[in-house]
């Protein structure tokens, strides 16, 4: 929020149930009608070039960076198209293991380490988007 607010962005949260919007003039709120990946539709469907998506989901996030937005997770990695590939075949694989029963849980819990990398991520995203092409 920070960043937003210092930079006077509008910040546009999507969710596919109800959520209490954070009271900050710059943020949007759109809850969309449930249902499978009606979120994830929403943002491919409205995101374009030029705008950040944060998502940790990376079908979603191959989705947006093949329409050209940029596309950034929550532990600062930026997601493009030259490691899409890589990033969906881990993800494939994870979701392999665990659906075998041979890996348990997700990742490893947000560290202090995870949210410094995100705010330079994001600060350096931001940077660019807001220059002038």
């Amino acid at each position: 929020m920070k960043f937003a607010l210092k930079r006077q962005f509008e910040v546009v949260l999507v969710a596919g149930q109800s959520q209490i919007k954070p009271s900050f003039a710059c943020v949007k709120l759109i809850v969309v009608p449930s249902g499978p990946d009606a979120a994830d539709d929403y943002l491919v469907e409205h995101a374009v070039p030029g705008e950040l998506v944060i998502c940790s989901d990376v079908p979603l996030a191959d989705r947006l960076v093949k329409k050209g937005v940029t596309a950034l997770d929550p532990r600062g990695k930026e997601f493009s198209p030259a490691n899409m590939s890589e990033r969906l075949a881990v993800r494939n694989l994870f979701t392999d293991l665990r659906e075998q029963g041979r890996m348990g849980g997700g990742p490893p819990p947000h560290g202090e380490k995870d949210k410094q990398a995100f705010a330079n991520s994001l600060d350096r995203i931001l940077t660019q988007l807001m220059r002038p092409a």
